[in-house]
């Protein structure tokens, strides 16, 4: 793996290093060939993500997804929590729940 920062490009074999300059309004360009790379275009909207002193720019779809994928499976759990519960004659909680409910 290969890095040093000292020119403008470091390229890994993974990631990509470009040196930006923030301009006096606090702005940066990207790179022509990182934003083709990435599929940015003139008027794309970016996510940015702060963690202490770390800076990501996201497209908001790959966001939405990652989180779809994250949350996938909280349906499924949900629903067989729940009909765990129902199916427990001994307990009245269901009974307790519409009494409660229809007062």
């Amino acid at each position: 793996m290969r890095i040093s920062l000292l020119n403008d490009e470091t390229v890994t074999s993974e990631l990509t290093f470009k040196k930006v300059k923030v301009s006096d309004k606090g702005q940066i360009s990207l790179p022509m060939e990182i934003q083709r790379e990435v599929g940015i275009k003139k008027g794309d909207e970016l996510l940015l993500i702060r963690k202490g002193q770390k800076i990501v720019l996201e497209k908001p779809r790959r966001i939405v997804k990652v989180l779809e994928d994250e949350f996938a499976d909280l349906q499924d759990i949900s629903e067989a929590s729940l009909r765990r519960m129902w199916l427990r004659k001994k307990e009245d909680i269901w009974d307790r729940y519409l009494k409660a409910s229809t007062k």
